[in-house]
């Protein structure tokens, strides 16, 4: 805790965080940055400008997606090591992706309460990272053996210089589609007796609720300050940024519970299908 409180600022700590290659460290130093803030350790939130990439270590190697393991859940723990690796991966990348959200939009004129938000979002990041690399641990591998992909951090750099993207396509549709995937695979941890993997996969499941809710409250926000509708923005940007596309089957109950209403991603849901349907007869 005392290298958080080194920092004058939180984004001064953010960039730190950002700066760090040291996984363990990143997630270590992040948590410390938090709760030295909650110790009114900062003189503010400050300003900062982000790097155009955070720091990263040697492994995983960064390939296409098709050079990544295959994530299955099974009784051997191969398969599941692959997936808490790619959930591992995913977690790294949502702390930098919060600690970006910081540090990057100092000069947005927001309030003090979006960059709080940000920072619980972070800590709870670094929380998840830190209890996949235990368990990945538990079962005989850890962070950085198995190759990984850099598609998230690809939509950092893409939604970068618009803050309605970035909220637009990090928390309303990367972590949103968090909500409609975990439970299928809580059930299936579960399914192979792994109830420890089950159980931190409860914890950020219900976590990421709250994440999307933070995503959707200040996506409101600036939409109404700027004066543009949200639905149609919302879409406009995320047919614009992102190119998966939207997939159902959707947790319509826990994006509601996140405040996420059908009305904005159930039209997105349809063209991504028709699409599909598309492709097949062709």
């Amino acid at each position: 805790m005392s290298e958080a409180k080194e920092f004058t600022t939180l984004a001064e700590a953010a960039v730190a965080v950002l700066e760090t290659a040291d996984p363990r460290e990143k997630a270590k130093l992040g948590r410390a940055a938090v709760a030295a803030w909650r110790e009114g350790a900062f003189q503010g939130i400050g300003s900062a400008t982000a790097p155009e990439r955070p720091g990263r270590p040697e492994t995983p190697a960064l390939r296409p997606p098709r050079e990544v393991p295959k994530r299955k859940i099974t009784g051997a723990p191969a398969g599941r090591i692959a997936l808490l690796h790619a959930l591992a991966h995913i977690e790294l990348n949502a702390v930098d992706l919060s600690w970006d959200m910081i540090a990057r939009y100092t000069d947005h004129g927001l309030p003090e309460g979006f960059y709080i938000d940000w920072m619980k979002v972070a800590d709870d990041e670094s929380k998840h990272f830190l209890m996949i690399s235990d368990r990945l641990e538990e079962l005989g591998s850890h962070y950085g053996a198995l190759n990984a992909h850099d598609g998230l951090w690809q939509a950092a750099t893409e939604t970068a210089p618009d803050l309605l993207a970035r909220l637009s396509i990090v928390p309303l549709v990367l972590e949103a589609r968090g909500l409609d995937v975990t439970p299928a695979m809580i059930k299936k941890m579960r399914e192979v007796g792994d109830d420890a993997s089950a159980e931190i996969l409860q914890v950020i499941f219900d976590d990421e609720i709250t994440h999307v809710a933070v995503g959707k409250r200040w996506f409101d926000h600036v939409c109404d300050r700027e004066g543009k509708p949200r639905i149609e923005t919302w879409q406009h940007l995320v047919r614009t940024h992102f190119r998966g596309g939207v997939k159902p089957p959707f947790n319509v109950p826990a994006r509601e519970l996140a405040g996420f209403a059908a009305a904005f991603y159930v039209p997105l849901g349809e063209e991504f299908q028709a699409q599909q349907d598309s492709g097949r007869d062709a």
